[in-house]
């Protein structure tokens, strides 16, 4: 169902309550009008016409003939006036008011609904000769159930064309409001397609246009993130092809030169006279140095001793190889046992991270201490590590451009963690990651 279908719904729903509440209301009031105006007109009649029957010698009209007049009053439209003697004998009196037309009339339904039971009122007067008489009033209310009908019908009429502009109104504003979802809609189905470049344009209205600068600022955020994702490839496809040119490499340099040594030796101790001992000592030799070798590119390549003993005696072998190959530098590690019990995806990803940052810190740094922390915190399920130097920093620009950094973010973020760093120029830089735990 559309936002358009279910507003006009809302409304049109929202005028027929007002309508029923408020055309309740309105026979209520016009029932009580009729009956209040009705019942103060035959009281008022009543006493006039006693009051005046009293003072009938002081007027040349006849009681009769100002009875006459008085129901010929527009103000006495809704009552009906009559006499009658003591002999029984009743007079009428014919009135020219004049009469309600067939389209004025209000229908029968609003007559039934507003009207009431009104008792003819009879009263007995003395006129001013002595004659006794009988006062006969009854209620006509046609012409005050008309004017309620006519209020009326300017009321629903009113009400009426208030909904109508406000379906108009509404509508007005919905076209515009929806011709700028629809222009939202097809950006968003443009940036599904991997196309940052599309930008949103201004919107008069305030709230679309916060949604249109947010949807911009994410598209430059996707842009600048699917660049960074585009260089790290690039990047890591370049250091694998180095890596694999430095194990092809050694491969040759070391293993290949080796084997055929032992086999030129193996084929000396073939000959009459070779002294075989020699060349045994001499192919022990080359084997164990193939055995440093091959040793030493398997560490590189996935540290055994991780999956063998765990993380924290990995990371107690990686300082001491580190600090063996740099005096300079004095690293300090602070590891709780229960790193031994993480899964090995990330256990291997956060030796990489350490590895990255110790490699960084012993090329740029230039530090002179570097701290390692690493710990679980059972309360918020976390574990949490922190490698600080006392080395002279950097300012953000220049580390946020440095792929190392990069690196170490994805392999964070890829375990679904966080990492943020803190760093003053000449004062140090602070790694810090934390990892959720399942």
């Amino acid at each position: 169902m559309s936002l358009r279908y279910q507003i006009n719904i809302r409304i049109l729903l929202s005028s027929l309550c007002i309508l029923l509440l408020g055309g309740s209301i309105a026979a209520w009031q016009a029932r009580n009008s009729v009956n209040k105006e009705v019942e103060s007109s035959i009281n008022l009649a009543a006493q006039l016409i006693s009051f005046t029957f009293l003072q009938t010698s002081q007027t040349p009209q006849t009681p009769i003939d100002w009875i006459a007049h008085l129901n010929a009053l527009k103000e006495t439209r809704h009552l009906n006036i009559q006499l009658q003697a003591p002999s029984g004998q009743t007079i009428h009196f014919n009135s020219k008011k004049q009469s309600i037309s067939a389209n004025e009339a209000p229908p029968q339904w609003f007559i039934h609904l507003v009207e009431s039971e009104h008792p003819k009122a009879e009263r007995p007067i003395i006129a001013a000769d002595g004659q006794q008489l009988t006062l006969i009033i009854q209620a006509n209310p046609l012409d005050e159930i008309t004017e309620a009908w006519q209020e009326s019908q300017a009321f629903f009429t009113s009400v009426l064309l208030l909904t109508l502009f406000t379906f108009l109104a509404v509508n007005l504003v919905f076209n515009k409001a929806l011709k700028s979802i629809a222009t939202i809609v097809n950006a968003l189905r443009i940036i599904e397609s991997e196309d940052y470049q599309h930008k949103l344009p201004d919107f008069a209205i305030h709230e679309y246009d916060r949604i249109a600068k947010a949807i911009n600022h994410l598209t430059d955020q996707l842009s600048a993130s699917q660049q960074e994702n585009r260089t790290l490839t690039q990047h890591s496809l370049a250091i694998q092809e180095d890596e694999r040119q430095k194990l092809s490499q050694e491969l040759h340099d070391e293993l290949s030169q080796s084997l055929t040594a032992i086999k030129v030796m193996a084929a000396t101790c073939a000959r009459p006279k070779a002294d075989i001992t020699k060349t045994a000592h001499t192919i022990i030799e080359v084997c164990d140095h193939l055995i440093t070798i091959v040793r030493s590119m398997m560490h590189q390549l996935h540290p055994l001793i991780l999956t063998e003993l765990g993380l924290k005696a990995t990371m107690e072998d990686l300082v001491y190889h580190w600090s063996i190959r740099n005096p300079e530098l004095k690293v300090v590690l602070d590891c709780s046992n229960d790193v031994d019990e993480l899964e090995q995806n990330i256990a291997i990803q956060l030796f990489r991270v350490v590895q990255e940052c110790l490699t960084n810190i012993i090329r740029h740094a230039q530090a002179t201490q570097a701290h390692i922390t690493m710990a679980t915190n059972p309360e918020t399920n976390l574990l949490h590590l922190k490698i600080s130097d006392n080395g002279q920093g950097c300012d953000s620009e220049s580390i946020n451009h440095g792929f190392g950094l990069l690196s170490m973010k994805e392999r964070i973020k890829s375990l679904g963690g966080q990492l943020t760093y803190h760093s003053v120029p000449l004062q140090g830089l602070s790694i810090i990651a934390s990892i959720p735990l399942s």
